[in-house]
């Protein structure tokens, strides 16, 4: 970074480096077009970015983002509003935000937040993998349960996916693993609602 910039600006886009997909190159575009850009729009920005937080919690059931003990979709499924015994475990909240774009699914959701990756330091007590195990227990009939392993199809996913299936297995839960609509590699995050519903109509028994 060019030692002739003020340390305002090299320090802002030393922080926007470090987001995920932002590049040297891209940071210093952002920075430059803020200070251009009007002080009001900076000023909506600053005031976004810090009350990010205010207000959010994980929901209590499924782990998604929510603004209340429970999020939306847990609420829905309380009224019936959504298949409350189809449950569709995702790695992270973003992969409910692509699977809700489809329109096809209309069950509930568990976040896991991460999948298993030794390497990184990050076990079954890193993620939320027990809070799944007891969810189940909590059903008076789980053998009506149907759990929808849409872990990413990658080495780490596919991991996580059969650690949940043997985990899983002795308490009597119908298990299925989305289909394989997906590239292997890729992330549900990425994927278009016309892929991602295929994979979801798709999918079969786990093995």
């Amino acid at each position: 970074m060019s030692s002739f910039l003020p340390q305002s600006i090299r320090a802002l886009i030393d922080e926007f480096s470090r987001l995920p997909g932002v590049g040297p190159k891209s940071a210093q575009r952002l920075v430059m077009h803020l200070l251009h850009a009007p002080d009001s729009r900076v000023q909506e920005l600053s005031r976004a970015v810090g009350s990010l937080k205010t207000g959010l919690q994980f929901c209590s059931v499924c782990w998604n983002i929510a603004e209340e003990e429970k999020c939306q979709i847990c609420l829905n499924a309380e009224m019936s509003l959504r298949q409350a015994t189809q449950i569709c475990v995702v790695e992270e909240i973003l992969d409910v935000v692509a699977l809700e774009k489809t329109s096809e699914y209309k069950g509930v959701y568990h976040v896991l937040h991460g999948a298993l990756s030794p390497v990184d330091g990050i076990g079954p007590e890193q993620l939320k993998i027990q809070a799944l195990v007891d969810r189940m227990k909590s059903f008076e009939n789980v053998s009506d349960v149907e759990v929808i392993l849409a872990t990413n199809p990658g080495l780490e996913g596919e991991s996580t996916a059969l650690y949940i299936m043997k985990l899983l297995g002795p308490l009597n839960v119908n298990v299925t693993r989305i289909a394989r609509g997906l590239p292997v590699g890729g992330d549900l995050d990425y994927a278009d609602e016309l892929t991602l519903t295929r994979a979801l109509q798709g999918r079969a028994a786990y093995r």
